[in-house]
């Protein structure tokens, strides 16, 4: 028995597109092999030129604003800012360290201390990490750029 356990593992695990309700499956590329989503900043890369220039970045921002705001009255509370962040390991719930943080950074982006972050308050921020990514200052980043200005220390920024 325990040597039909991973058998039957990786059959499912093979099986698994095929049991897929029609319209589920991921785009795929010509060679067959499913093509992935773009992720981090180049998600906002809407026109698909490789780079995302501030007018991709705010609307992205934007939209990001409006999936996070669950309630729809303008404004983000700590709960909606966080609520799609995964917790650390295998807890529902923030660790000390992680909660700690998000809890700075909540507290920086309301700047007028008023429990809630309002769009312009969020978008003062996607502002500032624009710029902090574009470091070449030509109006455009990539993942690239952003990766190295991620890396580069406080005193250097």
């Amino acid at each position: 028995m325990p040597k039909l356990f991973p058998l039957a593992t990786a059959l499912l695990i093979l099986a698994a597109p095929a049991l897929a309700a029609p319209g589920d499956q991921a785009p795929s590329t010509t060679a067959g092999v499913p093509a992935r989503a773009p992720s981090g900043v180049m998600r906002y890369d809407i026109n698909k030129d490789g780079a995302v220039d501030r007018a991709e970045w705010k609307s992205g921002q934007e939209a990001r604003f409006q999936r996070l705001d669950a309630n729809n009255d303008g404004k983000l509370s700590q709960d909606e800012l966080f609520a799609r962040t995964p917790a650390a390991g295998n807890s529902v719930l923030p660790g000390d360290r992680q909660a700690g943080r998000q809890s700075a950074y909540f507290q920086r982006l309301d700047v007028d201390k008023d429990g809630q972050v309002t769009l312009v308050e969020f978008m003062a921020q996607a502002d500032r990490n624009f710029a902090r990514c574009d470091l070449n200052k030509d109006g455009r980043i990539d993942t690239a750029e952003c990766r190295q200005a991620l890396q580069r220390k406080p005193a250097e920024r």
